[in-house]
C-alpha cells in the first residue's frame, strides 16, 4: 500500500516544532462564496493550488506511463489532507460582523493533479448557519504560524456563486511590512513563532462579501 506521510498531514504535524515554523509549503487559493437560494452564505468552497516540490512528492509514483495522477489514486492523500486541517480550521476564518463564523465538516472534496503537474486541493466548507452577508461579512485563508504560505489567486481569487443581484466583493491586500517587521524575518523570528503567532494573518489578504 502505497505511504501517504509525506502529505500535507506531515507538513501540518509540524507546525509546533520551532525549526520549520517557517514557510514550507505555498498554496496559490482560489475561494468560492457559494449562496442558496434563499440569498444567505452557504458554503466557501477552496481550490488551492500546491507548489511544484510539494506535488511532485504527492505524485510520486502515482500515474501510469507518464500519465497524470487520477483523482482516485490521489483519493486518500485528498482524504488524510482535510482530516488533517480540522485541527487548524481548514485555514479559513470569517467573521460577521466582527463575529465568527462556524462552519461544519467539509465536503466534495478531491485532489487532482493538473497538466502543469501541480496538484490542486478543492473542498467544500459548509456554514454551520447560513448567513445573510449585509455589508459585514469576511473571510481570510492563512496559517497562523506561516508554516504554509497562502496568496490569492491573482486572475481570479474570488467568486461568488447564486449570490442575488447587486452583491459583489473586494479583496484587501496586507499592509506592507514596515521596516522593523521587515528585519526580523530572519531564520532566528521563524524559529521562534509560536503556534499562537498571528504573523500570518498580518500577511493575509481580507475579503469582504457585501449585499444590499
Amino acid at each position: 500500500m502505497r505511504t501517504f506521510g509525506f502529505g500535507l498531514a506531515l507538513f501540518l504535524a509540524g507546525l509546533s516544532a520551532p525549526a520549520f515554523a517557517h514557510p514550507h509549503v505555498w498554496v496559490t487559493a482560489r475561494e468560492d462564496v457559494i449562496f442558496d437560494n434563499q440569498g444567505r452564505i452557504a458554503a466557501i468552497r477552496g481550490a488551492w493550488v500546491f507548489d511544484d516540490m510539494y506535488s511532485a512528492f504527492a505524485t510520486q509514483g502515482l500515474g501510469k506511463d507518464g500519465q497524470l495522477a487520477t483523482k482516485e489514486e490521489l483519493a486518500p492523500l485528498a482524504k488524510t489532507n482535510v482530516q488533517s486541517l480540522a485541527e487548524f480550521d481548514y485555514f479559513t476564518f470569517a467573521k460577521l460582523a466582527g463575529t465568527k463564523v462556524e462552519f461544519g465538516p467539509p465536503t466534495d472534496y478531491s485532489l487532482e493533479e493538473r497538466p502543469d503537474k501541480l496538484v490542486v486541493l478543492t473542498f467544500t466548507l459548509p456554514l454551520k448557519q447560513p448567513t445573510n452577508p449585509g455589508k459585514a461579512f469576511t473571510f481570510q485563508v492563512y496559517d497562523p504560524t506561516y508554516f504554509v504560505a497562502f496568496s490569492l489567486d491573482d486572475k481570479v481569487p474570488v467568486e461568488l456563486i447564486g449570490a442575488p443581484k447587486g452583491c459583489s466583493f473586494s479583496v484587501l491586500g496586507a499592509d506592507p511590512l514596515d521596516e522593523e517587521a521587515t528585519k526580523k524575518l530572519s531564520e532566528a523570528f521563524f524559529a521562534n513563532l509560536s503556534p499562537g503567532s498571528d504573523f500570518g494573518e498580518k500577511l493575509a489578504s481580507r475579503v469582504f462579501v457585501a449585499c444590499p
